[in-house]
């Protein structure tokens, strides 16, 4: 059955791959087909109406409750340009589907919305007023109605308000299925947290994260940079068991005292402790040789070098061989912080996906967010992501972060075991990837490559500089 899905207008390239996935959490069908969507008539794809394709109103109900940009699903029960084809389409719409929700046993409330202008009380009440060819029968209960009607109104591309382009306007009326519960935005939000740090994820962020990874009751989830516990908290308000590792054991162990570090933050949402906060390191991982596919999923943020780069054992003499291994004394292990060395992005996202695939079980999913140096808008459409034989790539949500750099949310689901010969292919591809990637990712660079005046920054040996991008609609809302 085909639903209105209307979407908070912001974060545009994550608002249908959220949807996707949480229509696979909740089983939309058993043959995996990709959801069915169009666009209402006249309208732009980066319009916040869509009608999608579900099995039912259990499903359409239960994507709407857990989503965070979906602001409500409707059952249509009309749509049109005017008022008068609204009034034509309502009618026709089947008695037997309105029936149910006419009877004078229930109760109901009617709520008036618009995007792109602004309507005064006085044009609510009218357009409510002008809905008196639908026979209601029951009496209205504005706080805790049986039944929620939303009457939804579009301004037109002459309005000139920096919005999707639209021909003309559109009018929607709807039964309301379910809707989106945007408190856990506020409850959660950075800014009252008690433990934060340089590169905590946003709250909005972590929860997206969470739904693209499918996290319910009973998955294990994985951060193998975990840093404060922003994504961890998102997967455990999900009901999901937790397990995080950093390499830096300051971060894990101490934080900034016993009632401000990751542990507390778990606590002051009432949240379920992570099963394990481990010191380790992604290039060196701790696990024993014949432990394997114990994760459902890993959501992490990978040090990529703008706000904080990657560090890995070692340090600079041990790695070139200046000074050899050494093991430190029994009596400075309790306070011992091993040495370090940079972390180059290419090699930690080669780290990244080996763990995934070693550690993930069959249809466990990979999230992570990876850079893209903007040279051009051409340029960010056709950006190689990383591979692996493991590994499908189910979607890729571009967030633009300034007209220099954006990144990209990537969601990879394990088809294949891992395997010897898998792991000799993927370092294949990952040779591939790396040669023709651009140079920045190779240095692990990129802090620089953001912040270098355009006119001296070139970007694999081409002297052009990159152009700053003039902003579109779409980033005012991401």
């Amino acid at each position: 059955m085909w639903y209105l899905c209307v979407f908070f207008h912001r974060l545009l390239d994550y608002r249908r791959p959220e949807v996707e996935a949480l229509a696979e959490l909740f089983q939309h069908n058993s043959s995996n087909e990709p959801l069915e969507w169009r666009v209402p008539e006249n309208h732009h794809p980066d319009s916040p109406f869509h009608f999608v394709n579900l099995s039912s109103d259990d499903v359409a109900r239960d994507i709407a409750n857990r989503s965070l940009l979906v602001k409500g699903m409707y059952e249509l029960w009309g749509e049109g340009s005017t008022l008068e084809e609204l009034e034509q389409a309502i009618k026709s719409y089947p008695d037997e589907r309105k029936s149910p929700y006419l009877s004078s046993e229930s109760t109901f409330r009617i709520t008036v919305d618009s995007f792109g202008k602004v309507m005064s009380f006085e044009e609510q009440n009218n357009r409510i007023q002008q809905l008196a060819y639908i026979p209601f029968e029951g009496r209205v209960n504005l706080k805790h109605p049986d039944h929620k009607f939303w009457l939804m109104e579009t301004d037109d591309h002459g309005g000139n308000n920096g919005l999707p382009p639209v021909v003309q306007k559109r009018i929607f009326f709807g039964r309301e299925i379910g809707g989106s519960d945007r408190t856990l935005i506020p409850t959660y939000q950075l800014k009252s947290r008690k433990y934060l740090g340089p590169t905590a994820m946003d709250a909005e962020m972590a929860f997206l994260m969470a739904n693209q990874a499918l996290v319910k009751p009973g998955k294990l989830v994985y951060d193998p940079f975990v840093g404060t516990g922003s994504i961890l908290i998102g997967a455990a308000h999900f009901g999901a068991m937790t397990m995080g590792a950093d390499i830096d054991i300051r971060v894990v162990r101490d934080g900034r005292g016993p009632d401000r570090n990751v542990w507390s933050n778990f606590k002051q949402y009432g949240l379920p402790m992570p099963v394990g906060l481990l010191r380790a390191d992604n290039n060196l991982p701790p696990w024993r040789p014949g432990l394997k596919e114990v994760f459902d999923a890993i959501i992490c943020d990978p040090p990529y070098g703008v706000r904080a780069g990657g560090r890995k054992s070692g340090g600079r003499k041990l790695l070139k061989g200046v000074v050899g291994p050494y093991t430190v004394p029994d009596d400075k292990r309790t306070d011992h912080i091993p040495s370090t060395a940079p972390y180059s992005l290419v090699e930690c996202v080669h780290d990244l996906l080996d763990l995934a695939a070693r550690m993930l079980v069959i249809g466990g999913r990979l999230v992570y967010f990876f850079p893209v140096l903007r040279e051009d808008e051409a340029n960010v459409g056709n950006t190689v992501f990383p591979e692996h034989p493991c590994f499908e790539l189910i979607s890729s949500s571009e967030q633009i972060l300034s007209s220099r750099y954006s990144r990209v949310l990537l969601t990879m689901v394990k088809r294949r075991p891992y395997t010897e010969e898998i792991a000799e292919a993927a370092r294949v591809k990952h040779t591939e990837f790396r040669e023709n990637h651009v140079k920045w990712l190779e240095d692990g660079n990129i802090h620089s490559s953001v912040f270098t005046p355009a006119d001296q920054l070139t970007v694999s040996g081409d002297t052009k500089p990159l152009r700053d991008l003039k902003p579109k609609y779409r980033g005012k809302y991401v």
